[in-house]
């Protein structure tokens, strides 16, 4: 028997592979199967069983495809309400792997629906648990995310409650050496103050992580919400498709219409364009919003598009457009994209920033910083600038005042890519300038 860990640095996802006498289960897969087909090629098994710690909110899964494709038995919470061929795994229930067994737990808080999945070795003694988003490495799972969303909608305290007596009546109650395999890992939105390991044990975690120190259920309920990241957009979108199960992810990114004449885009439709900030503000299309390819596309896609919401997917060159749409399709949004197109410029340059005149002119400039709340009030950059963060700034740039020049900035430059194109974009005929990294030279020093 062996476990083998995959993991997406874009969205900070782990999933599993766990192999025992020619068979393979898999936990939590992500959108694209094919790593799963060939790590069981590989090692000549077959996938027998995939299994869904609770309808993830953060990205789509390929458990219903790796079921389509293999024939393997889908395992899920009954508390989902799964409407994809599945057996019921909950507390008491077994799913024999070769010698090796995996016992369901249900462990409610991150979500009302949350398993986690103890391994047994061949002496049925515990050996690994995988705990979805339950418990990571020196973090818990948020609480915040299924107050209106899923099959069990249950509010952000009541899920705190539970999470408290899940992890201390069903988790640290194991074994010390027993091994953790968490869902995520550093940059995931679904938990605050994630380690950089990717896996641990449950001693290590009792020990160091902040959550399991001794403390009432509303010391724990207090820290669990508080200070707790912005909820992107596409979250709600994505439980209820993963309670459905996503369409098979290839094909889905081939039936997306590679366009080659501008005149086929249709005027009013957004365009997100994910060429790197330099070509793009050296000239794009009206209207535009600029989500330069990164770490992070993904995440920012889905948080400044809505669900629902058709768009046009532009790049520099035919292989950067297949690594976004590969990238959109993580998320479920492949299927909102209403053509490629692969473009070298356009009729709109973005004004360059000039950070010498802003230093002895910054009443000349409406400054506008989109970093989150909790950063900009921890750590504040300019006296008079005025805070609306990137989640939200689609639907507030309108505010923003046109009499001077906008200069928009997050903390680093990428974000202030986005944003400044949100804000150009919604207002026209605005001066928007981007102060991309020159914003660390106005960071106070401590």
């Amino acid at each position: 028997m062996h476990v083998h860990q995959f993991y997406d640095n874009g969205l900070s996802h782990a999933s599993y592979a766990i192999v025992s006498d020619g068979q393979m289960a898999v936990i939590d897969p992500a959108r694209d199967p094919q790593p799963y087909l060939d790590y069981a090629a590989q090692h000549h098994v077959a996938i027998t069983v995939v299994i869904e710690t609770h309808p993830h909110a953060d990205f789509a899964s390929s458990h219903l495809e790796l079921h389509r494709l293999t024939g393997a038995t889908i395992y899920a919470s009954k508390l989902v309400g799964a409407e994809y061929p599945h057996v019921p795994f909950d507390d008491g229930d077994e799913i024999a792997l070769g010698e090796y067994t995996l016992s369901a737990i249900n462990t409610p808080g991150h979500s009302p629906d949350s398993i986690c999945i103890l391994l047994l070795d061949v002496h049925g003694n515990p050996y690994a648990v995988f705990t979805g988003d339950t418990l990571f490495v020196g973090d818990v799972g948020r609480p915040d995310l299924r107050e209106n969303v899923g099959n069990i909608t249950t509010k952000a305290i009541a899920l705190a409650k539970q999470l408290y007596h899940s992890l201390r009546e069903k988790l640290v109650t194991l074994p010390a050496h027993v091994l953790v395999y968490p869902a995520h890992g550093p940059g995931s939105l679904c938990g605050k103050n994630m380690g950089s390991d990717r896996y641990s044990t449950i001693g290590k975690e009792l020990h160091d992580n902040y959550a399991l120190q001794p403390m009432s259920e509303d010391e724990f309920v207090a820290l669990a919400i508080e200070r707790q990241p912005f909820i992107p957009s596409y979250f709600e979108f994505d439980v209820l498709l993963n309670k459905k199960g996503a369409s098979a992810f290839q094909a889905s990114i081939d039936a997306i219409p590679l366009l080659h004449d501008l005149a086929e885009i249709s005027i009013g439709t957004l365009i997100i364009d994910g060429r790197p900030q330099i070509q793009f503000r050296a000239g794009h299309l009206p209207g535009s919003i600029n989500i330069p390819d990164g770490l992070r596309f993904e995440t920012w896609l889905g948080t400044v598009v809505h669900p629902g919401e058709s768009f046009y997917l532009f790049a520099e060159d035919i292989r950067q457009l297949r690594t976004l749409l590969e990238k959109a399709a993580k998320i479920g949004y492949e299927q909102q994209v209403k053509g490629q197109f692969v473009i070298a410029g356009g009729p709109i340059q973005t004004v360059p920033f000039d950070a010498e005149y802003f230093k002895n002119h910054q009443e000349d400039y409406t400054i506008v910083d989109i970093r989150n709340r909790d950063e900009a009030e921890t750590n504040p950059i300019f006296k008079s600038s005025i805070n609306i963060p990137l989640p939200e700034l689609r639907g507030q740039a309108h505010l923003i005042s046109t009499v001077r020049p906008i200069a928009v900035h997050c903390a680093g430059g990428y974000r202030s890519a986005i944003g400044s194109s949100i804000v150009a974009a919604a207002l026209a005929d605005a001066e928007v300038q981007d102060m991309s990294t020159a914003i660390l030279d106005f960071v106070p020093t401590t």
